[in-house]
């Protein structure tokens, strides 16, 4: 299943530049939509439940800036706390037959589901975020996570005083194995003592087994921690522990506020806008984006109070230089190897958007093994 999931993400077509609609080898656009008489009503389906921060606080933020942008032009709605498979496949077909023309489905347990019923309802426009899969009436867009991941490690390599980070992961899959890397990397970029324990939880949202994993990974010597799952549960308890964490999806500071020394923010409210408004244009069409930084859908910032001045401007002036294209977080001054003792970046080379599709491997410094 790995190998198989391994291809096709290297075959996908979401590499494009962000909000690009002039990519030559994208599909052709689908036929002119007649003139919107009434609001195009938009569905979103959660995976898990809407909280104050997280993966689905993100989604919700991007959906009321769709709202907030194209005010009474769109009506818009949401579905939380929606299981993958056969859940999945039942809400989005029941968005589909009560006239909802444009559906994002933000979870990668949602993209069979989203094809599925998408053959059913060729009139309807399907965005499978994190998906790789696309069909004429369903389009997929991801974000570089990994970018952000690199600048947190910066800030967590200098806060570190015991130079051994956590990382609670969800899957090893290519995406969280790109997060792991890059934030070893970024690490060990300015403090090349630190080494990463992982915790693997195969799960994407279970807050007590999130809770529960970074205690452990605190009881072996962690003084801050990042996390690749669905809640705050991670930040709440190295705030009860009095240890660093990294924020993921959203800023946490409510939540770990003596805790937090930067949150890596996904930011999806642009691209749900200049989706929705393709299709009340007619000018939707299927493909894909694979945006980060550059393109604003990845951003850094969040600073907790125990940060330094200095540190805060060295990871803003980093987080700069990957927008500009100056620092790429797999690029190798010096050869680069896995955990085994494997080069994995020649010196001198930086990975391809390929080969960073294909990621199977985990970095030097990572305590951990591939499940």
């Amino acid at each position: 299943m790995y190998k198989n999931l391994v291809a096709a993400l290297a075959a996908a077509c979401f590499i494009s530049p962000v909000f690009s609609q002039t990519n030559p080898q994208a599909p052709t656009p689908t036929a002119a939509a007649p003139s919107v008489k009434t609001p195009l009503k938009i569905g979103f389906l959660y995976v898990a439940p809407l909280t104050d921060a997280g993966w689905v606080r993100q989604h919700e933020e991007g959906r009321k800036a769709v709202d907030a942008a194209l005010g009474d032009q769109v009506k818009t709605t949401y579905v939380e706390n929606v299981a993958e498979g056969p859940d999945a496949e039942r809400v989005i077909r029941d968005l589909a037959s009560t006239g909802h023309k444009l559906i994002f489905t933000p979870s990668f347990g949602y993209m069979e589901p989203t094809l599925k019923v998408a053959q059913e309802f060729p009139d309807v426009k399907f965005e499978s975020i994190t998906g790789y899969k696309t069909t004429p009436n369903v389009a997929v867009a991801n974000a570089r996570y990994y970018e952000g991941r690199y600048l947190a490690g910066i800030a967590a390599g200098r806060m570190t005083t015991s130079h051994i980070a956590g990382y609670v992961a969800g899957f090893p899959i290519p995406e969280v194995l790109q997060g792991i890397n890059a934030f070893t990397l970024g690490m060990r970029s300015v403090n090349p003592k630190a080494e990463v324990k992982v915790v693997w939880l195969n799960a994407w949202f279970d807050p007590t087994r999130e809770r529960d994993a970074a205690m452990t990974l605190f009881n072996q010597n962690v003084d801050v921690i990042a996390f690749h799952t669905g809640s705050s549960a991670v930040m709440v308890a190295a705030q009860e522990r009095g240890k660093l964490a990294v924020a993921y999806h959203s800023d946490m500071r409510k939540i770990a506020p003596d805790a937090q020394i930067v949150a890596v923010t996904h930011q999806w409210g642009a691209y749900y806008t200049e989706r929705a408004k393709a299709v009340i244009k007619g000018s939707w069409k299927s493909g894909g984006v694979w945006g980060g930084v550059k393109e604003g859908m990845i951003k850094v910032d969040g600073f907790g109070s125990k940060v330094p001045k200095a540190v805060q401007q060295e990871v803003l002036a980093r987080q700069k230089d990957i927008a500009s294209g100056k620092l790429h977080p797999f690029h190798a001054t010096q050869a680069v190897l896995d955990n085994t003792g494997k080069e994995v970046i020649a010196k001198g080379q930086s990975l391809t958007d390929e080969q960073i599709l294909k990621m199977n491997w985990l970095v030097q410094g990572v305590q951990a093994k591939l499940p």
